[in-house]
């Protein structure tokens, strides 16, 4: 079997060794409901508590502000549908073109039931110019719901400057950060935000777990209905397991930030400059300001898919885009969104690389890409 080389970690990454340990003990003998008031649930309670309080530490929140939920899109979903469905006066939501599908198709959900939304463009960079956040706002606005990191193109917002234009007219602020959380610093204090959204399973934890940052006195509806789970906001027996390695894993990437990052653009820089090395054109998408690892690359005159089929074959794992969308062959809502050339977006692929990738599985994707190019070019001659 050849060496699997995985460079799709925007989609998922690889699960944390000391985060599997520290869940082991709850999936197995300390398998007790943390509602329960026996002495035997006390363990998991205990371990509840402090991965709440692990998790606000992270990022800067109180343990009361964090909900767990199970992973990015609800929490999105909580986010658009919880602070809508709360406002009697079907306000406007305000976000933008690039979101990923959690927040676009939530705000079509609400569009349906008569809350207005409306749409920013994005630069050609793929961020929100400010200006674009002040000329839409007024008193009529709910919520504005721009996301930290571009899960396609990586590009960074300035998150801190928008929540600012945001709370200026009251209107509330929440931020996608599934791809930020674990890979780029973050203080909600600093940023400003009401709500945050983050999803384990980006940053080296379990899938099926996130948690919803909301600033204490925020006014949202509860997302389900049941028992008394999280302060009576949603309702569910908890997944202590996976919320003990939500946590060891965040808490691990965090301490580890500094590191990882150096790790990520010097093998970043290794990719950018093989391939230019070797004559290979392409254009890069996305801002200078990026999440680190994460490189959006269009090869005009060629196909994605098949440059992504091409490199499956020789065991390399990469996106043509947002993998959350991946059974469609259309040219990615995002890339439309940033005005690339239909032709150019056809031949996009997103090399998202991971702190486990290492600098011969670099060398081997610019090997790979450069085959794959030659073969095209012959072809056509």
């Amino acid at each position: 079997m050849k060496h699997l080389i995985y460079a799709d970690n925007a989609a998922t990454t690889q699960l944390d060794m000391d985060a599997f340990e520290a869940m082991k003990p709850y999936l197995l003998g300390e398998y007790g409901n943390a509602s329960q008031p026996y002495s035997f649930a006390r363990t998991a309670r205990k371990a509840l508590q402090e991965s709440r309080r692990l998790i606000a530490e992270c990022i800067g929140a109180l343990p009361e502000e964090i909900f767990f939920t199970s992973g990015g899109t609800e929490s999105d979903n909580w986010a658009i549908k919880g602070s809508a469905f709360s406002d009697s006066e079907k306000r406007t939501m305000i976000t933008s073109t690039i979101e990923h599908h959690a927040i676009l198709r939530a705000c079509a959900d609400i569009e349906r039931l008569g809350y207005p939304v409306t749409y920013l463009s994005a630069t050609s960079s793929g961020t929100i110019d400010p200006s674009e956040l002040s000329k839409w706002i007024n008193e009529k606005t709910r919520l504005v719901s721009i996301m930290m990191a571009n899960n396609e193109i990586g590009s960074i917002q300035d998150i801190s400057a928008l929540a600012d234009i945001a709370h200026s007219k009251n209107v509330l602020f929440h931020t996608d950060a599934v791809q930020a959380v674990g890979h780029w610093p973050i203080d909600v204090a600093e940023l400003d935000v009401d709500m945050l959204s983050a999803s384990a399973h980006k940053f080296n934890g379990p899938k099926g777990i996130g948690f919803l940052y909301v600033r204490k006195g925020t006014i949202i509806r509860p997302y389900c209905s049941g028992g008394g789970q999280e302060l009576g906001m949603r309702a569910g027996t908890e997944n202590i397991a996976a919320i003990v390695g939500m946590a060891t894993a965040l808490k691990k990437n965090i301490s580890e930030l500094a590191k990882s990052t150096a790790h990520l653009q010097y093998m970043e820089d290794c990719l950018i400059n093989g391939l230019r090395k070797n004559q290979v054109f392409f254009i890069r998408n996305g801002s200078e300001k990026h999440i680190p690892g994460n490189i959006s690359l269009s090869f005009a005159g060629y196909s994605g898919e098949s440059l992504l089929h091409r490199l499956d074959l020789m065991g390399i794992c990469v996106s043509t885009g947002s993998a959350c969308d991946g059974n469609s062959t259309q040219i990615s809502h995002v890339l439309q969104a940033i005005g690339l050339d239909e032709e150019i977006a056809k031949g996009t692929i997103r090399i998202s690389l991971g702190k486990y990738n290492t600098e011969d599985d670099v060398n081997n994707i610019v090997s790979a890409l450069v085959k794959i190019i030659a073969a095209y070019e012959k072809k056509k001659t």
